[in-house]
């Protein structure tokens, strides 16, 4: 017996906000969303019309996992996550769609850009490298090879881009420019912490 692939996912019993590339966001109430996790896949920003069966189950709990392992690792960090348990509003039906592939999350302002983390010299960063003997606009000792280790774990932030454009790189100055100061700050602090 072959496993369905769920690649869409429409909830009767709670209004859908928005689409992504792999997740889904319903509305619980003011303060609480309902992330849904299905098995598409993309590559470069392009949803596939297949899937990979079982992948958003697996995304959630790694999710999950990860959420714990960070708030005992980091004491008094505070994330999105609430629950793995669907809210009572959701239908009986709809929670048979969503059972195991989806979590409770507050409500909270997203900062449009994606903190990286790089020990090594690879991808774009190997690019820009060759070109400046920067990454991320941030100067390099001279003569790294391709996929050398950095000196120490450099934060690389990115544009946290709308669904089909591309994210893009940029410098941490730039990071402080779009969140503020403080915010950019404290960021890059529990990035690399």
């Amino acid at each position: 017996m072959s496993i369905p692939v769920v690649t869409t996912i429409e909830l009767q019993s709670l209004p859908k906000l928005t689409s992504g590339k792999v997740r889904d966001l319903y509305e619980i109430d003011d303060k609480t969303l309902l992330f849904v996790t299905t098995d598409r896949i993309s590559a470069y920003d392009v949803i596939m019309a297949n899937g990979v069966p079982q992948k958003g189950a697996i995304l959630t709990q790694l999710t999950a996992h990860w959420f714990k392992v960070l708030g005992e690792r980091i004491p008094g960090l505070k994330t999105h996550f609430i629950s793995l348990t669907p809210p009572p509003s959701v239908s009986d039906e709809d929670k048979s769609l969503i059972r195991g592939r989806s979590m409770q999350v507050r409500k909270l302002k997203v900062f449009p850009i994606e903190a990286i983390v790089r020990g090594y010299i690879t991808g774009s960063a190997w690019n820009e490298y060759q070109k400046t003997g920067t990454v991320h606009g941030i100067p390099q000792p001279a003569g790294l090879q391709q996929c050398s280790p950095f000196p120490k774990p450099l934060y690389t932030p990115s544009t946290k881009a709308e669904l089909g454009d591309h994210d893009e790189n940029i410098s941490p100055e730039k990071a402080a420019e779009i969140v503020g100061d403080k915010y950019a700050a404290r960021i890059e602090e529990l990035a690399l912490k």
